[in-house]
């Protein structure tokens, strides 16, 4: 089933205006927004006054369209990651682009614009992403205030878009009174209802019952299917992340290993840094002293004594 897209018309493309008309990007436009980060650093200060290294040196390139999941344990960077590519904060050094343009050095109108028309986060917990007393029509109508008349007329209508994560019958129905599976999805409608060019959620599945759960994937993949969003997802439920072409594991703030086609990689960072995987990390605790034998177009890995 399609999402109903309806292709503009008119309008100036690249005349500035992230939500203009026509141009790449406006709500109901097809296709994805690329992401590519280089060199992230962000720092943060906890209430006794350290600094918390969250990311270092991440370098990242997602291309339009593709949807990814991020895994990794708690601590790794994964949320701080997602919220740094929605502009809700900006790193301590490095670059980020959404496109062609640098986000992390956009001004704060343009930015709000970029986030209230192409690219939407939803942040984790439900009721952080709802107004509680207002019901599942006015959240949505909430959620496309940026947009322009006619672009509400481009975009998905509401009954629609309930209909498709299973909330057909609670469109009049005040959030407050919501089931928590109820409220996770309707959270995810409102972040689709732009029809954004990139869709960041973090930890959209987290305590859904397996019902709830299929509803929203649904929803995320339909968008990456019918209009070509580009969706990034955190999760710490593997199960999830076995749905999504291709899997990004975080470590210590790090990109660790990715997974594309049901095949595992390490990823080689700044300085040659390169992370084990899980099961050997385990096994080979830090201060094992390895071997590292070249070979054509692959390394051998091995401990000294597994030659004894």
């Amino acid at each position: 089933m399609s999402l109903g897209y309806v292709a503009p018309s008119g309008g100036r493309a690249g005349d500035g205006d992230p939500g203009a008309p026509g141009a790449p990007g406006a709500p109901g436009a097809p296709g994805g927004l690329g992401v590519r980060c280089e060199g992230v650093v962000h720092l943060y200060r906890t209430f006794e006054g350290h600094d918390v290294v969250a990311l270092q040196g991440v370098d990242l390139e997602i291309d339009a369209g593709e949807r990814v999941a991020f895994l990794g344990p708690s601590g790794s960077g994964k949320s701080t990651l997602l919220a740094l590519l929605g502009g809700i904060q900006r790193p301590s050094a490095g670059r980020i682009f959404l496109g062609d343009e640098e986000v992390s050095r956009m001004g704060e109108r343009y930015l709000a614009r970029l986030r209230a028309r192409r690219v939407s986060t939803m942040l984790q917990g439900a009721s952080r992403n709802l107004l509680t007393y207002a019901t599942a029509r006015q959240n949505l109508g909430f959620a496309r205030l940026a947009l322009s008349a006619r672009e509400r007329r481009e975009v998905l209508p509401e009954e629609e878009l309930l209909r498709m994560v299973g909330l057909a019958q609670q469109l009049d129905q005040v959030v407050a009174t919501m089931s928590g599976g109820q409220r996770q999805r309707l959270a995810l409608a409102c972040a689709a209802s732009t029809g954004p060019q990139l869709l960041l959620a973090d930890e959209p599945t987290s305590q859904l019952s397996h019902e709830d759960r299929d509803h929203v994937l649904t929803l995320l993949h339909r968008l990456g299917d019918d209009l070509g969003t580009t969706v990034v997802v955190v999760t710490h439920q593997p199960e999830v992340a076995a749905t999504f072409p291709r899997t990004v594991t975080m470590k210590g703030g790090r990109v660790g290993a990715e997974g594309r086609d049901g095949s595992e990689y390490a990823v080689v960072g700044a300085e040659g840094v390169l992370h084990l995987p899980s099961h050997l990390a385990a096994e080979w605790p830090a201060g094992t002293l390895v071997r590292i034998e070249p070979e054509e177009r692959r390394l051998v890995v091995s401990r000294p004594e597994d030659h004894s």
